[in-house]
This record gives structure tokens, sequence and C-alpha cells, in this order.
């Protein structure tokens, strides 16, 4: 049974920081690439960061570049995203995904998995 449960949300003042944590279980997390996205009532639903199935290989959408940072913890099935020096227009609903297992891309079609959402409000 395919579980992902996000944690790490909350309210949070103007500059301060986060970390959200997406714990999955009930398929091979290391074949999987991961991505946090968020979504308000004033925004399309937005990629902030993508990683790769080793951790190596991350990218980020423009507003969060140079503030946050995913990574991910393959012995522990879970990938996070630290969010520093948070604005008010990081308010928002965050969600894990994930896709894979990597090894069948071009094969066969992927698996696709959400987390719940989390909400985070920056506000002072």
């Amino acid at each position: 049974q395919v579980q992902l449960v996000v944690s790490g949300g909350g309210q949070v003042q103007p500059g301060g920081s986060m970390r959200l944590s997406c714990a999955a279980s009930g398929f091979t997390f290391s074949d999987y690439v991961w991505s946090w996205y968020r979504q308000s009532p004033s925004m399309e639903l937005e990629l902030v960061a993508h990683i790769g199935t080793a951790g190596d290989a991350t990218n980020y959408a423009d507003p969060a570049k140079g503030r946050f940072t995913i990574s991910r913890d393959n012995a522990k099935n879970t990938v996070y995203l630290q969010m520093n020096s948070l604005k008010p227009e990081d308010t928002a609903v965050y969600s894990c995904k994930t896709w894979g297992p990597i090894w069948q891309y071009g094969s066969a079609p992927l698996n696709t998995y959400w987390g719940q959402g989390t909400q985070v409000t920056v506000s002072s």
C-alpha cells in the first residue's frame, strides 16, 4: 500500500524558516523522482523544486532559487524541502509528488503518487 505522509507545515513569520518532510512507503523510494508543488487561491499549481533519484540533480523554480533546498534521504524514504527567508507570497498549500520507477522510463507507464497538502502560512 502506497503512502506519502507530509509533515512540517504551519505558520511562520516573514524571514523565518520551515522544513517540510514527505515520508513514503509501499514502493522502492530510491527508484523514484521527487518534486514539491504549491498552490494558493492566487496562484496555479506551481512546481517548486525537483530532485533526481540519487539526490545529485536538483532544479528550482525561480521564486525558490537561493532560498529553498530540496533533498532526499533514501535510507529513510523521505524527501525534504528546507525553506529559508520565507516571504508572505510563499503562503500556499505544499504537496509532494513522485513518479517512477525511473528505470521504467520510456518503456512502460510510470506510477505517479501525491502526498496530502500541508498549509504553509507566512505572516506576521
